[in-house]
């Protein structure tokens, strides 16, 4: 049994625990070490047992798995934590991620997905499964939020109307070059280099 990958298993539910133990004890090459219900015991059979890798629920009593996650990286380093869970929303994964986490996986991924992935994360390798690599890839392709001052705003909103910079400066009380100032800085946050081009992804983006 030496070069079996050794596992904890922590999960509230006791149910839903003792059908991931069955799951994984049953294959070769595996070896449930121990088992936590919530997440102090995690960590204290995780720091005491030095598994290769911790299977654990996020949503638990005591400790989360987030911060039992971030507690035994810090008390144990050289134990892994792979997360099962029912919840994909991006503060969820993101924060599994942030803790230390080498995995994310869904209680509803087929068997053999738990299984690749406690072997990949047990190897060192990082385990998503499919839906939730995806949104991380949409989450890191989305544009960054730009912030447009009152002013910035006010300016781009008059250059949406078909003003010109003088007549913006007019109705606003301001010099032309502190318009166009305004303007250049705006150009500059939404990585554009023409008035219809800002304003036209200034509304794609709910800013005016």
């Amino acid at each position: 049994m030496s070069d079996s990958v050794r596992v904890l298993v922590a999960d509230d539910h006791a149910v839903v625990r003792a059908g991931i133990v069955a799951l994984l004890a049953a294959e070769n090459g595996i070896e449930v070490v121990g088992e936590a219900s919530d997440g102090e015991q995690a960590v204290e059979l995780a720091v005491a047992l030095r598994p290769d890798l911790v299977v654990m629920d996020v949503r638990m009593p005591r400790l989360t798995g987030d911060e039992a996650t971030a507690i035994i990286r810090q008390r144990a380093p050289e134990v892994r934590v792979l997360v099962l869970t029912t919840y994909e929303t991006d503060a969820s994964i993101l924060a599994a991620i942030e803790a230390g986490a080498s995995g994310y996986l869904l209680k509803a991924a087929p068997a053999d997905e738990l299984i690749a992935g406690v072997r990949s994360v047990a190897a060192g390798e990082v385990a998503l499964s499919p839906t939730i690599a995806a949104q991380l890839v949409a989450r890191v392709r989305e544009p960054a939020p730009v912030a447009l001052t009152p002013r910035e705003t006010e300016v781009l909103r008059l250059v949406a109307e078909g003003l010109s910079n003088r007549e913006i400066g007019e109705r606003l009380f301001v010099g032309e070059a502190t318009v166009k100032t305004h303007l250049l800085r705006t150009f500059e946050k939404l990585g554009v280099s023409d008035r219809t081009r800002a304003v036209t992804l200034a509304m794609e983006r709910g800013l005016l």
